[in-house]
């Protein structure tokens, strides 16, 4: 992956990360006007200003994009969900009905006699909660049937607490959707407010501020892995290799496009070890180790735990980093990396 300016913003995408709405066109950094002209403008921000800026949306992106990876993961979740619930209303509702129609075949009569002519709608009624809120007369008028009734209010309470099952997972399977929603159109604005601040710059400023931005002195170039594959660590190594010059999607786990969390999961799930989906997950179910002791195939933490790459060994690392960036290999100690440098973990 080159330097270049043009190289960096390819495709409408942009070198960059995570948050929530911020105003787009001439935005604020610092409390400076960013890229203002004319007479009376504001200052022009300094590249380090710019920079600080830069790395705040980049940490911003980094928490909404975990996030929308976490609803996600629930909403796949909550879709599987929803379809075993839908198997166990079908099944509950069989056996519902089948009380129902046992009790009202064999009581029709006792119940006539009683002159609880009601009694007959609630055994026809397809509804448990009235068949339940007319159980105190059921069981006084069933006399010798006094098992089959029982049956009957056991299946109707099963049917209503299946039907309410299915009722919330359908209103949190709305919810997810709608905060999946929101997240893509935070991160949509995140990118947007970067290239007006990268656009207050000149050319060779943009290039400075990017020289110490994610992503930065990677090489997207397919490369040939020639290092051991004979452990589940050489596999998720060589598996990262292979991906090379992939793009960056926000939820992606492959195999045309990964996001962050998406590549190392990716990679290891390929040497056969399962790994949580997101960073918060991975970092607080995987083994810590010592900065001193990382190998090839640990997984290394950054920006508060909010975004991760593999070392590769040779003090590399291969990266997803980005919206409008490629799976890259990246020198470990590159600017942004080194600064932002949480610790690492092995699978």
């Amino acid at each position: 992956m080159g330097s270049t300016v043009s190289m960096r913003f390819g495709s409408g995408g942009f070198r960059f990360r995570r948050s929530v709405a911020i105003a787009t066109g001439l935005i604020a950094v610092g409390g400076l006007s960013v890229f203002a002209s004319g007479a009376g403008a504001a200052p022009q921000p300094t590249v380090d200003q710019v920079q600080g800026r830069i790395n705040q949306l980049t940490s911003q992106f980094d928490t909404v994009g975990e996030q929308y990876d976490q609803a996600s993961q629930q909403l796949s979740a909550a879709q599987s969900r929803l379809s075993q619930v839908r198997v166990y209303l079908n099944h509950a509702d069989a056996q519902f009905q089948a009380a129902q129609a046992n009790v009202a075949q064999t009581a029709a009569a006792a119940f006539e006699d009683t002159g609880a002519t009601s009694i007959a709608g609630v055994l026809t009624s397809g509804d448990p909660s009235v068949v339940l809120q007319q159980g105190s007369l059921l069981m006084e008028l069933s006399g010798s049937r006094n098992a089959e009734t029982q049956q009957l209010l056991t299946d109707a309470s099963q049917l209503a607490g299946v039907e309410q099952e299915m009722q919330r997972t359908e209103s949190g399977i709305a919810t997810l959707k709608s905060q999946l929603a929101d997240h893509k159109n935070s991160l949509g604005t995140l990118i947007s407010t970067e290239k007006a601040t990268l656009a207050s710059l000149t050319v060779p400023q943009q290039e400075t501020v990017q020289s110490n931005s994610i992503g930065a002195n990677g090489s997207s170039a397919p490369q040939q892995y020639t290092g051991p594959t004979s452990t589940q660590a050489g596999q998720a190594v060589a598996f990262t290799y292979a991906q090379l010059g992939k793009p960056y999607q926000w939820g992606a786990t492959g195999p045309g496009s990964f996001d962050c969390s998406g590549l190392v999961q990716a990679a290891w799930a390929a040497a056969g070890v399962a790994i949580p989906r997101d960073t918060y997950e991975q970092w607080a179910a995987l083994p810590h180790i010592a900065t001193s002791a990382i190998q090839p195939g640990d997984l290394l933490y950054y920006d508060g735990e909010g975004h991760v790459a593999m070392y590769v060994g040779g003090g590399y690392i291969i990266d997803a980093p980005q919206t409008g960036e490629d799976v890259e290999k990246i020198p470990m100690d590159t600017g942004w990396y080194a600064a932002t440098f949480d610790g690492a973990v092995r699978p």
